[in-house]
């Protein structure tokens, strides 16, 4: 039985030329193989079979198998970006719903609008004697307020600043840093803060939909956005 080059059956049109007599060929890049290749390449070596050696049944139920295979792979592909497709864009216009509402996100900055506040809460993970928060000016690291919140459960524990400084004037409007500290068994700890910030706009970028904050405060992940107010 005679030697059949399989690839000999596809498309080699796009297969590059040799650029003078004495230039070495650069290798052709190997074809990939849709359905109808599989299928061509299926009927050739049937064609070419030895006769007194041909196909078995189980060969050909072989040959058949790795079709089916390939044409599942292939149609599970489209599905599945047909249906990432289709999640984008079904997120993309339920994150539409939030523009002009408050949502709560995990930060530890607020924007100060003027006559405004800053609220947010603090996750305290078991009860502490004593809870501050303090209002720190970014551009200078200067706390401008302080508030002390007393003795807490453990859980979320809610604040408010009303944005005036410690001396009662009311704070330029702006973004500023929110630290909130609890003291256990006499050992001062940050806690991690969630913010609440008013939604601009929504946009659809490379890490998904993403949700625009009012007051200069950028954007975050929609899976970022803990509580919607």
């Amino acid at each position: 039985m005679s030697t059949v080059n399989p690839y000999s059956y596809l498309n080699t049109s796009n297969t590059p030329s040799t650029a003078g007599a004495g230039a070495t060929p650069a290798p052709a890049a190997m074809p990939s193989l849709g359905q109808a290749d599989f299928l061509k390449l299926m009927t050739a070596q049937m064609t070419h079979q030895d006769p007194t050696a041909p196909m078995t049944n189980g060969d050909f139920l072989g040959q058949m198998a790795q079709f089916g295979t390939v044409n599942g792979i292939q149609g599970l592909q489209t599905s599945f970006n047909n249906f990432s497709t289709s999640m984008g864009s079904n997120q993309t216009l339920q994150a539409t719903s939030l523009i002009g509402k408050s949502v709560s996100t995990a930060s530890n900055q607020g924007a100060l609008a003027a006559g405004g506040s800053i609220n947010g809460s603090a996750a305290l993970t078991t009860a502490s004697s004593d809870v501050s928060v303090q209002i720190i000016n970014p551009s200078n690291g200067t706390v401008i307020s302080k508030m002390d919140l007393g003795s807490q459960a453990a859980g979320a524990v809610p604040f408010s600043w009303n944005g005036t400084n410690s001396d009662g004037t009311p704070a330029t409007p702006g973004i500023y840093q929110v630290q909130v500290q609890s003291m256990v068994n006499g050992t001062p700890t940050a806690l991690t803060t969630n913010i609440q910030s008013q939604v601009s706009s929504v946009s659809m970028g490379a890490q998904g939909v993403q949700v625009n904050l009012a007051g200069g405060l950028g954007s975050v992940n929609l899976s970022q956005v803990t509580q919607i107010l």
